[in-house]
């Protein structure tokens, strides 16, 4: 039986609890899962792409360690179909917090079933306590000296205030 292979693609500037719930929801459906981080600068991230993939990592050693499984960081900068591919990917799995996520993910998941059919996208809901959870708040937040504690995990917090700061 072939290997089944999960993506999980995000920017992750920063992981949140919500990102860390779909990733220990995840390991559940494939024998390895790769999270791939995303360059996208149009975003303007706060972190490097090389700080988020350790940071990433740090967060998310606990959940591979008890699923099991192979779980893999790696950065990707091509179209996320192609990144697909090379790792050899069966699914993409996206995360879905609100009806305003459907719309562009439902144009995202025909996109990429037209570039590759044999990649399936499967969504998972976030659950009710990271549902209005975003990478984007928790940074809008932090900007102003706001409680992130809630959103991210420790060492997330400690990092992305400290960034906001400049004593990172």
């Amino acid at each position: 039986m072939a290997e089944r292979i999960a993506l999980y693609p995000g920017t992750f500037d920063p992981i949140t609890n919500g990102h860390i719930d779909i990733i220990t929801r995840a390991v559940k459906l494939a024998d390895r899962l790769v999270i791939g981080v995303a360059v996208n600068t149009g975003k303007g991230p706060v972190f490097t792409l090389e700080e988020r993939v350790v940071l990433v990592e740090a967060e998310i050693r606990p959940i591979a360690e008890k699923a099991g499984i192979v779980v893999e960081v790696r950065p990707f900068s091509s179209l996320l179909i192609q990144f697909a591919r090379e790792i050899g990917a069966q699914m993409i799995v996206r995360g879905l917090r609100a009806v305003t996520d459907f719309d562009y993910e439902f144009q995202m998941t025909g996109m990429n079933y037209r570039l590759d059919s044999g990649i399936e996208t499967v969504f998972l809901m976030a659950s009710e306590h990271h549902q209005f959870i975003s990478s984007r708040f928790v940074k809008d937040i932090a900007s102003f000296g706001g409680d992130i504690s809630s959103f991210v995990p420790k060492l997330t917090a400690e990092k992305t205030m400290a960034k906001l700061k400049g004593e990172a």
